[in-house]
């Protein structure tokens, strides 16, 4: 596997901003039954998350990478706005702090905007500026644990630009690794922009070990992993409603696509 390092010709130097009042955090579940769904992952439902969380036993999780084709989103219009974010973290999923970074594709009003971020939730999250986002882009990112510090790394392929930052977060349990497409909330779950389809890992964006995450010290492809839980975003008050739809893992063990399909909440 390449380092970020190898992919980033540039390193960017960037004003972090924290973004008021817009949160990425744990996922609101659904459905408290997990169903098994096939050889590699079990299915779950939420309001916010969408894509793939791995599940381990507190400090067993130490590192996580995935890569992404940053999305276009459709549908902007004058008066009102909609949110998408797509990212790889530590905890979260059982825990109640996410160490995290990733892209946005947003519609504000009749803008599309789309920019690189990180957060140690329930810190603020953190415009990354000096850090230009593209729709296309492929973007490369990990967030890793050691020495009692988590370094969120991220790494735009296309345009070789890339930004590193280490933080410690005291209440990390480490308990799961995440590959996620989300609807952000601020005091609510926010309308989910129209993203199409985003893919993860190496079918989409050609970036070799991908998608992977250490658990216990022993690192594999997201699909070789049997706590792999699998994560459809549904209606906050609808859970009937689809807003995104997570496909089923490829051969390659790695690769699959988040599809949205209803702007909710």
């Amino acid at each position: 596997m390449k380092s970020s390092a190898q992919w980033a010709s540039v390193v960017a130097v960037s004003f972090l901003l924290a973004v008021p009042g817009l949160a990425l955090a744990a996922p609101i579940l659904a459905s408290p039954s997990l169903v098994w769904h096939g050889p590699y992952h079990s299915t779950t439902t939420s309001s916010n998350w969408a894509g793939y969380a791995v599940t381990g036993a507190t400090n067993s999780v130490s590192f996580v990478n995935g890569s992404w084709t940053v999305p276009t989103v459709s549908g902007c219009r004058a008066g009102s706005s909609s949110y998408s974010s797509f990212w790889v973290g530590i905890d979260g999923y059982s825990s109640s702090s996410v160490e995290q970074t990733g892209t946005d594709s947003d519609c504000h009003g009749a803008t599309a905007q789309y920019y690189a971020w990180y957060e140690f939730y329930p810190s603020p999250s953190h415009t990354i500026s000096g850090l230009a986002i593209h729709p296309g882009d492929v973007i490369y990112a990990s967030v890793a644990f050691a020495s009692s510090k988590f370094t969120v790394t991220l790494t735009d392929t296309t345009t070789g630009k890339s930004f590193s930052l280490s933080a410690t977060v005291s209440a990390a349990q480490r308990t799961s690794a995440e590959w996620i497409a989300e609807a952000p909330s601020s005091g609510r779950i926010l309308p989910l922009a129209n993203f199409g389809t985003v893919g993860f890992g190496f079918d989409t964006t050609s970036l070799p070990a991908t998608n992977s995450a250490t658990l216990n010290g022993t690192t594999g492809l997201l699909g070789s992993f049997s706590t792999a839980v699998s994560i459809d975003m549904v209606g906050v008050h609808h859970s009937s409603l689809v807003k995104a739809h997570t496909s089923a893992i490829s051969s390659d063990l790695s690769s699959f696509t988040v599809t949205w399909k209803a702007r909710g909440p």
